[in-house]
């Protein structure tokens, strides 16, 4: 059996990502994936995945709208384009997508299963049960359009899916795993933490356990019609006084309407560390062992924040916006996407990876000293660029490090 791990409200935005930052996103999705399971393992990938507020940090770091329903799409895309190819060599496959593609999920884990070994009809039933749950099961005003699975060849899987309210402009995501990984199911010390951006209800925490064992039971109990059945009791009888019904049951991430970047949306000692690990480990780590000159400084800092995301743990994304910060984003908010700094930290990330294949390391360590050194600096830096200098700064740079968005090259 499974749960449903959290959830995350975003503005609906429409478009598409541009192939010149989805042809990147790809590969940097790809590589990141590759160095995670390189360090933690497989399992620890998937856990990544389910959590909201990592999820949108990892696509806040790939230079999409840092707080758009459009992280969901691009994301999941990107690394079904990325890592469907290397699928072999880490036995884990992304199926689903929007749409028509979400449709598709149970074929391909048929399909798939029959390739590597695992119960591919047992996992489309998951697939289905999953979509059925938050599709019926909770009825919150939200229609499901996006369904994305990740399966590993032991069978282990992580869901994220995604609803639309259109009279609210609004879109929801879940994300689900699969029973066995509990890295998110005991785990006080790895609560949500940061400035208050919504109301959110723990229920990671071990206090909660009774009331996690009740929601599995009912999944286990119930088939999903039933279970809609008794939500319409309860609707019909009203809630306690005391009962919120708007509010998540589960860690929840609320991603604020307004498009610009601002202070109140960054932790800014957090900021700062990675600011300062680029200048503190930037030279001895950097300067010969892998970066060009000319943007070399700058990438470092935008290699600071992928580190994170490569190894923070779940606490240190209670603030996704900042992540942007090393990549801008495509509708230039904050700021263009720097094309040069973006390629040199695929490149860094790329070549650090596959030197780890053959069994150096040097690269791929110095990578994890950035984020290992942001957080040792982080409550000792007293003094540091705002915010609003940060995105004036890379804004008014942005033709030097070929900065483009949806609207065009900046000139």
């Amino acid at each position: 059996m499974a749960q449903r791990i959290g959830s995350a409200n975003l503005p609906l935005h429409y478009g598409r990502v541009p192939p010149w930052l989805a042809d990147r996103m790809t590969t940097l999705g790809a590589v990141m994936s590759q160095a995670i399971i390189h360090h933690y393992g497989r399992d620890e990938l998937l856990q990544r995945l389910a959590h909201p507020f990592w999820f949108q940090s990892f696509g806040a770091v790939m230079g999409m709208d840092w707080h758009s329903s459009g992280i969901t799409t691009s994301v999941i895309g990107a690394l079904k384009r990325g890592l469907t190819p290397l699928s072999h060599e880490l036995g884990l496959h992304v199926c689903g997508g929007r749409g028509r593609y979400s449709r598709q999920t149970p074929q391909e884990l048929i399909s798939i299963g029959q390739k590597v070994g695992f119960n591919g009809g047992e996992l489309a039933q998951s697939s289905r049960l999953v979509a059925k749950v938050d599709s019926a099961a909770v009825q919150d005003g939200f229609d499901l359009y996006l369904h994305g699975f990740i399966v590993a060849d032991d069978g282990k899987w992580a869901v994220i899916q995604q609803g639309m309210n259109g009279a609210n402009k609004q879109a929801r995501r879940y994300h689900w795993l699969s029973e066995g990984l509990t890295s998110f199911i005991d785990a006080p010390h790895r609560a949500i933490e940061g400035r208050r951006q919504g109301d959110i209800i723990n229920l990671t925490d071990q206090r909660a356990r009774t009331s996690r064992t009740k929601q599995i039971d009912l999944l286990k109990t119930f088939a999903p019609d039933r279970i809609v059945a008794e939500l319409g009791k309860l609707e019909i009888i009203g809630p306690p006084k005391e009962v919120r019904p708007e509010q998540p049951f589960l860690p929840h991430l609320d991603m604020p309407a307004h498009h610009d970047v601002r202070a109140e949306n960054i932790s800014l000692k957090r900021l700062h560390g990675n600011i300062a690990a680029a200048i503190d480990r930037g030279p001895e780590d950097f300067s010969e062992l892998l970066l060009t000159p000319g943007v070399g400084a700058r990438t470092v800092r935008a290699l600071a924040m992928v580190a994170e995301v490569i190894h923070g743990a779940p606490c240190r994304f209670s603030d996704p916006a900042r992540f942007s910060l090393a990549h801008g984003g495509k509708d230039r908010h904050p700021f263009p996407v720097p094309i040069k700094v973006y390629d040199e930290t695929i490149r860094v990330l790329k070549t650090a990876v596959q030197n780890a294949r053959l069994g150096q390391t040097e690269e791929l360590s110095a990578i994890k000293r950035l984020d290992e050194q942001a957080r040792a600096l982080e409550n000792h830096i007293v003094k540091g660029p705002s915010v609003e200098e940060i995105i004036a700064h890379e804004t008014e740079v942005s033709p030097q490090y070929g900065g483009r968005s949806v609207f065009g090259i900046e000139a």
